[in-house]
């Protein structure tokens, strides 16, 4: 690796090694010539003067590639298009006549990124998939594990540990309805020459306006596509791009919300992200364990959702049929986007995986809270031993108050229980209070709702993941 140079994050930290291939210049490259190919070949189906000898020539040689070649043209016609349409002729002599024949150079630049940009999305949906896969194993195991519920980081009523891996889960299924309407609704831009009016071709079909349409669909057939976009200019709309980058800016809202939970979970020691056995938390304090992971998902998914606003005003400046103050900022935006998920996806799965919790410290922290949550069934309790509503009601709120200043004012425990059993009024003892307040009498139905959304929901969508191939997630913190 050159020293001497930037080297971009993406490929050396943060995304996973399909990813990178995805947006590679061989993928890219590979794609455009399959494009030529498919071109080539649905011309000749459809009576232009093409034999089986250029095909076959040009089929021979998609995967030999002189990219240095390319580079020398480039830097001559300054037309990056162009210069592979040499390079490739070069290669294939017989068919250099007839490669990229009617067609601009949006014919590959965005035939090849709509494919390019479907494969990744595919890739990220996979992986929200082994995301919410790992989060599904995590759940089920703590479904009735209580735990202290938040509502303004202010303890709040009992909730599960599985229950709130629940609601992490629940925004990736809302994340991956969202890449698969992308993906459902995604069209191929076609053969629409230059203004997008087709004149090209139909001048190549001598006015056969048939076979300008059977061109387009065959050519979209060819790369798993059922339809293309009716009109266009020259390009395909640039919302398309900015729908990509939305689903994944919706996928990093839901990471990034994942991420700042275990990090605030961390801080009261209750759940941490895995933590190699040789891994430095701080070069400071030794003894820090900072949920690094975490917080490189948070700051990668702020770059996701900055991505999704170049491509809205991208989107938003374009004029009339085509525009060229789209490519420099699209070529950046939109594939550090994936990359970015990628990286995150990597993170949220690693993490997902191996989360460490500490039963002993979140029963302790509900137990600091929870007799103030439970003097309301102390109270029935007392009624129900010949006790006055009212008279009850006072002696707890008496109490309440001075537990509460003994553990706010002078760092004690809570010690409300103990109160209440020394205050004849409620004719009880500390054990059968103790036995009142159970952390499992408090949690609601959350088991239960856990068990129903996997079953219901969760597994349904995870068989989405049989039959794919499956990427390590390896990390580099």
């Amino acid at each position: 690796m050159d020293k001497t140079k930037y080297i971009s994050p993406f490929s050396s930290r943060y995304a996973g090694e399909k990813m990178q291939y995805i947006f590679s210049e061989e993928n890219r490259i590979k794609t455009w010539r399959r494009l030529w190919v498919a071109l080539a070949r649905g011309q000749k189906n459809l009576g232009l003067d093409i034999s089986d000898l250029q095909i076959k020539q040009m089929e021979k040689n998609l995967d030999n590639i002189d990219f240095v070649r390319a580079a020398e043209i480039e830097a001559q016609t300054r037309h990056d298009v162009m210069a592979h349409v040499k390079t490739f002729g070069e290669a294939c002599p017989d068919a250099a006549a007839i490669i990229h024949l009617g067609a601009t150079s949006a014919y590959v630049v965005d035939n090849g990124d709509l494919i390019i940009q479907r494969q990744a999305l595919q890739l990220v949906r996979t992986k929200v998939l082994q995301a919410t896969d790992a989060l599904a194993s995590f759940a089920d195991e703590y479904k009735a594990l209580p735990t202290l519920g938040f509502t303004h980081f202010q303890p709040a009523q009992l909730t599960t540990v599985g229950k709130r891996a629940c609601l992490w889960m629940h925004d990736l299924l809302l994340d991956l309805e969202e890449i698969d309407f992308v993906l459902g609704s995604l069209k191929f831009l076609g053969s629409k020459g230059t203004t997008g009016t087709q004149a090209s071709f139909l001048e190549l079909f001598d006015g056969d306006q048939g076979k300008v349409k059977a061109l387009e669909d065959f050519i979209a057939g060819e790369f798993g596509f059922d339809a293309v976009y009716p009109v266009s200019g020259q390009t395909y709309s640039r919302k398309v791009d900015s729908r990509f980058v939305n689903a994944l800016a919706q996928f990093a809202q839901s990471a990034s919300k994942f991420a700042a939970d275990l990090r605030l979970l961390a801080s009261l020691k209750e759940i941490e992200e895995p933590f190699e056995k040789a891994q430095i938390g701080s070069s400071a304090m030794p003894y820090k364990r900072n949920p690094m992971r975490c917080e490189r998902i948070n700051a990668l998914s702020r770059h996701i959702i900055a991505q999704y606003q170049n491509t809205a005003n991208t989107a938003a400046s374009q004029w009339l049929e085509r525009t060229l103050d789209d490519s420099a900022n699209k070529r950046i935006a939109v594939p550090e986007a994936f990359l970015a998920a990628d990286g995150v996806l990597n993170l949220v799965i690693n993490v997902a995986g191996g989360m460490v919790v500490y039963p002993k410290i979140i029963h302790s922290r509900i137990m600091a809270e929870l007799p103030f949550m439970a003097t309301e069934n102390i109270m029935m309790d007392g009624v129900k031993r010949g006790g006055n509503r009212q008279e009850l009601h006072e002696a707890i709120r008496v109490h309440s108050l001075a537990a509460a200043h003994e553990v706010k004012q002078n760092g004690g425990e809570n010690d409300l229980l103990k109160r209440i059993a020394d205050d004849p009024t409620f004719n009880t003892t500390l054990e059968h209070l103790t036995a009142i307040v159970k952390p499992e009498s408090y949690i609601g139905r959350a088991k239960e709702q856990v068990d129903e959304f996997l079953e219901g929901f969760v597994r349904p969508a995870l068989k989405g993941l049989e039959g794919e191939a499956q990427e390590a997630c390896a990390i580099r913190v």
